[in-house]
């Protein structure tokens, strides 16, 4: 063998380390990125991955509510807006009693006022439910649920038990979108002290 094809030979060895060094870096941060997407959406990433039908389909779309809700400008309520959304929230509690249905109804209405009021866009429920997952992974199946159980509300086919398991669902979502925002108090200045004689 002669010096040039000993050095082909090297730089080809090099080549191909590089390669499984780029493509073992490659894997390992698709790992990564995969367990810190399963571990921000919880339950909904493996609802992704049925719906998709496949790991990468669903973590594609689950970077892109990532980056849509990145973009929305998602605000705390003001401390009275906070005082009238608790206070309606009550209301449709105490309505449960008279009016189940009804009171399902008013929940769901009053989710999405506050999801509008904090800067959720109000597209269809699917979009709602996918811009909630970012934020709040942990109560979006709560909004599922809640929503189902609406939907049939409408035909009259629910029973009072599932009734109030809706209610539960949307007071859960409730809490964690009550978001209201700490203003602090003003200071006054210092009064300068009097030196007394």
């Amino acid at each position: 063998m002669d010096t040039v094809s000993m050095q082909a030979w090297w730089v080809v060895g090099i080549v191909v380390v590089l390669a499984l060094v780029a493509l073992a870096a490659y894997f390992l941060y698709r790992k990564r990125q995969s367990g810190r997407l399963a571990e921000r959406f919880g339950d909904e990433y493996d609802l992704a991955v049925r719906e998709h039908g496949s790991r990468a389909k669903a973590e594609a779309e689950l970077r892109q509510r990532e980056a849509r809700v990145g973009q929305l400008r998602i605000v705390p309520l003001a401390p009275g807006e906070g005082a009238r959304f608790s206070s309606a929230w009550n209301r449709v509690q105490a309505d449960f009693v008279d009016n189940p249905a009804g009171a399902v109804t008013q929940a769901d209405q009053l989710v999405r006022e506050l999801m509008q009021k904090r800067g959720y866009p109000m597209s269809d429920f699917e979009h709602r439910a996918a811009d909630i997952s970012v934020d709040h992974p942990a109560v979006v199946r709560n909004y599922r649920a809640a929503q189902a159980i609406h939907a049939r509300t409408l035909s009259g086919e629910v029973e009072t038990e599932e009734l109030r398991k809706a209610v539960v669902h949307y007071r859960a979502l409730f809490d964690e979108l009550l978001e209201v925002s700490v203003e602090e108090p003003r200071r006054m200045p210092a009064r300068p002290v009097e030196a007394r004689s």
